[in-house]
């Protein structure tokens, strides 16, 4: 009887913590269903859609009607989508190997074994991470104004057809920087500090440790950061958006975001918009696996 006794409340303790993870991970659950999956879905039913004028030159009534993929055809053959994506490219090309570069930079002159003050260069550096997009780019919107700029605004056109691309990369850069830094850091914290002692005893240079053994060990948190940094730069919107009225160089549809708003809630076109939106998932999504892809085979790969 004892026995008996003793085992049923051992069973109701194992279902109990069974069910404990189902219940931990519920929240992040029912948040990415209603914030991410269901905004998905209606998104996706709307690119299917299309709003129909009846009532003759008069318009006098409209109705929602079903086109299948007549909108995906037409995204996929607006040369102004593709301009804004050539734009999105050219500032891509900028931001992220000086994003990247700069963060493993800075991680590697504060894993010296000299550095002084770490904690404080650490916070400096990841500072503007903590910016809001819009209230930083307000910032360096400021100091490329002629009138305000204490940076050559004079003598520097930063809102040019030109310039404006290092413009908005600048600020992205800024802002960006930071967290990688702080992800590569972290990584090259995890790391045995017996190996750099075998090689300062083989007489390596704290350049040959950190060029030879730092960067290919860290080499997954590299990668990493750079995913984070290709599809930063793949939601382009903020900077340019916010910069706008300061410079003519900037359209409402100079990059594919800036298109996607000025369709949805300028131009009242939100099939098109959601069409679009579809699309950029996509190619975000694909982008995504590829970079996950080759993530998993470094780490199997031991970092080679």
């Amino acid at each position: 009887m004892t026995t008996q006794t003793s085992q049923a409340p051992a069973r109701g303790t194992r279902r109990r913590r069974s069910a404990l993870p189902y219940v931990l991970v519920l929240p992040a659950v029912l948040l990415f269903v209603l914030f991410i999956l269901a905004p998905g879905a209606y998104a996706v039913v709307l690119s299917l859609q299309r709003r129909k004028v009846s009532g003759g030159l008069l318009g006098t009534g409209s109705k929602v009607v079903w086109v299948g993929l007549d909108n995906y055809r037409q995204v996929l053959t607006d040369g102004e989508l593709w301009s804004s994506a050539l734009r999105m490219l050219e500032v891509g090309a900028i931001t992220i190997p000086v994003t990247i570069g700069l963060a493993l930079l800075f991680a590697l002159l504060l894993d010296t074994a000299r550095a002084r003050f770490t904690r404080a260069a650490r916070l400096l550096i990841f500072l503007p991470y903590a910016v809001p997009g819009v209230i930083a780019t307000l910032l360096w919107g400021f100091m490329y104004l002629p009138a305000t700029s204490p940076i050559g605004g004079d003598h520097i056109d930063y809102f040019g057809a030109t310039g404006v691309y290092g413009s908005v990369a600048n600020i992205a850069v800024w802002g960006a920087v930071g967290f990688n830094m702080v992800v590569i850091y972290t990584a090259l914290r995890a790391l045995p500090p017996e190996i750099y002692e075998a090689a300062r005893m083989d007489g390596c240079s704290e350049l040959q440790i950190a060029l030879r053994i730092k960067v290919p060990l860290v080499l997954p948190a590299i990668t990493m950061c750079t995913l984070f940094t290709v599809l930063a730069s793949a939601q382009l919107f903020n900077e340019p958006n916010t910069l706008k009225p300061l410079s003519n160089a900037i359209s409402s549809t100079w990059v594919p975001l800036m298109k996607v708003y000025t369709d949805a809630f300028v131009n009242s076109d939100i099939y098109s918009a959601a069409a679009t939106s579809v699309v950029l998932a996509v190619a975000a999504l694909a982008v995504s696996f590829v970079a996950a892809r080759v993530v998993q085979a470094r780490v199997a790969g031991g970092g080679r």
